[in-house]
């Protein structure tokens, strides 16, 4: 592996030239009140830090920018703070999926501008992963992922909370007339109560688990939760690892390869990953040019079993107890002749190495893979007359019932619609009817929300119901459960085949086969396809409309056309004259 010396440090192209652009760039650190010692041929080390006093995930990283910084001097860089777009998931409406491609566009690019060695990705919360590592990966400087970490488990009235599933869960109940304002109250408050990401095995923690099993994080970093004092430690040694990752120039295209991204996808299925998982890691794969799709997905969920019992796939247990049970090495250790021990991590050893001496200490918790959670891994992707392109399911999380399920459609075409329609108590609704949202792709939401998880109608909760076949090209929140049929692609606004459904037409899931189908007969299909019309642009100006413009459909990872690697040569070093 080729050294860098101080005189081949991409920042010395900023600082170490006799002429005036280098004197300027020199006094202006002078001016921050740094001393030419505190720079003058060190690693400089960009901290890309997505804190916001908007994303609750992401409280803690005010601190633990300090930790990293700390890191950085010990090993002898010099590290800078790069405050970096938030994309929090809670507030960022319609959806911070709208926005992840430009957190990546601004990690890129703002690695690419400035005179950058290195870079610590700070993240977490469900878009900024991707984002962040999308971008990381397009500018090429070496880079280490550290992950926000999990919340504490909730807690009421002596039971256990696990965010966003048990919000569905209580709010279903409460609908029904079953849970009191105290209750509501006492829940509301005590199912988040401390930093950090979801403690289920959401998008936020299936997305830390991906970059870890990528090898772009310290081997077990996404497992620790955030307000455990080993996340202040992980913290500085990612700011020491970075300064040696620098040395060596480990770039992220020697760690992002074929078999690192399969074995990403492998834990993602053994950990009853987030069906928002397929989009990110094919666009991330994507990004570092290796050819990953759904049918490649669908191939390992197959023949990998779930085996982290964690919700809303597991039953009873959250990431808190994930990692006392022995975290993320644990379980790939569980999984070690599945994959490719041989790829390179940030380390700079092997993932083979890095899980050396892991351990299961809780094997209920991480299950042999004698016995799983779920025999086949936690997604499954489906094509049909329906989803010629794919949509995907969670087979874990939803009531076997409907692996095989035949019924007549009930089809909205807007969220508004479909809530008044679902909270009318007279509605004519029968548990074996499919509900349908449509028009809420990465087009048509825009920006691909998180409305798939469509509310049970108060007519079935009321007779004791809770869940139910639903369809949608809009994706749901990792710690969503129930039988939902997501990303259906190509999605309804550009003319998918879901926009030629019709409320009464009879739909087919087979799970086993990997098949979703109207019941409609192809001439009458193609009456319907000539009568449709595209429904008016959602965006006429701004990001909105570069989005609109520029994003690829679910399936292919919804990134910009212009950002694969494909598209062509991306930008070289900057001119500094």
């Amino acid at each position: 592996m080729t050294k860098k010396t101080p005189e081949t440090l991409r920042s010395a192209r900023w600082f170490s030239p006799d002429d005036l652009r280098s004197f300027g760039h020199r006094s202006r650190l002078m001016q921050l009140g740094y001393a030419e010692e505190d720079f003058r041929d060190k690693p400089i080390v960009g901290i890309m830090n997505t804190w916001s006093e908007l994303n609750s995930c992401h409280s803690h990283f005010k601190e633990r920018v300090q930790d990293v910084k700390r890191g950085v001097a010990q090993a002898g860089g010099f590290a800078v703070e790069m405050p970096s777009l938030s994309v929090d998931e809670s507030f960022t409406k319609p959806t911070s999926m709208l926005y992840r491609n430009m957190l990546a566009m601004e990690a890129e690019e703002m690695i690419r501008s400035h005179p950058l060695d290195g870079v610590v990705l700070m993240g977490g919360c469900d878009k900024t992963t991707p984002g962040l590592v999308m971008g990381a990966l397009s500018a090429g400087v070496p880079m280490i992922y550290l992950p926000a970490g999990p919340m504490l488990r909730g807690n009421y009235a002596g039971k256990v909370l696990g965010s966003g599933s048990d919000a569905w869960k209580y709010w279903d109940e409460r609908r029904a007339g079953n849970i009191s304002d105290e209750e509501w109250l006492g829940i509301q408050g005590g199912i988040a109560r401390s930093a950090g990401t979801c403690m289920t095995m959401g998008t936020a923690s299936t997305m830390t688990a991906i970059a870890d099993a990528m090898g772009l994080t310290l081997p077990g970093a996404s497992s620790i939760p955030a307000v455990d004092a080993n996340h202040q430690r992980m913290s500085a040694s990612c700011g020491r690892r970075i300064v040696e990752m620098v040395w060596e120039d480990l770039t992220p295209d020697k760690i992002v390869t074929d078999a690192s991204c399969r074995n990403a996808a492998i834990v993602a299925m053994a950990t009853g990953c987030s069906t928002n998982a397929v989009v990110h890691l094919i666009a991330m794969a994507r990004r570092a040019g290796v050819e990953l799709t759904l049918d490649h997905l669908d191939e390992l969920g197959r023949v990998t079993p779930l085996i982290a019992n964690v919700r809303p796939s597991g039953k009873d247990y959250l990431m808190e107890d994930f990692f006392y049970a022995g975290g993320l090495r644990a379980l790939m250790k569980q999984l070690d002749d599945r994959l490719d021990l041989s790829a390179l991590t940030v380390t700079g050893r092997t993932m083979g190495e890095n899980l050396e001496g892991a351990q299961v200490f809780n094997d209920d918790v991480i299950r042999p893979l004698s016995n799983p959670v779920y025999h086949e891994g936690s997604l499954a992707v489906l094509r049909g007359n329906l989803c010629p392109d794919g949509a995907v399911i969670k087979p874990a999380a939803c009531d076997p019932k409907y692996h095989v399920h035949e019924g007549p459609a009930l089809v909205f075409d807007s969220y508004p619609e479909m809530k008044k329609a679902i909270d009318d108590e007279n509605l004519h609704v029968t548990p074996d009817h499919v509900l349908v949202l449509r028009n809420a792709g990465p087009q048509g939401g825009p920006g691909f929300p998180e409305w798939g998880m469509l509310p049970i109608p108060k007519a079935l909760i009321k007779r004791g119901h809770r869940d139910m076949l639903r369809i949608s090209d809009a994706r749901m929140s990792g710690t969503s459960y129930g039988a939902c049929v997501l990303h259906v692609s190509p999605e309804s606004f550009v003319g998918g085949p879901l926009a030629l459904l019709k409320t009464g037409d009879i739909v087919r899931l087979d799970l086993p086969n990997r098949t979703l189908d109207m019941l409609v007969d192809e001439p009458e299909l193609a009456r319907r396809r000539a009568a449709w019309q595209a429904p008016e642009p959602r965006f006429q100006r701004g990001w909105g409309w570069m989005f609109s413009q520029h994003v690829t459909q679910a399936d292919k990872g919804c990134d910009f056309d212009f950002l694969q690697t494909d598209f062509g040569r991306a930008a070289g070093e900057p001119d500094i004259f």
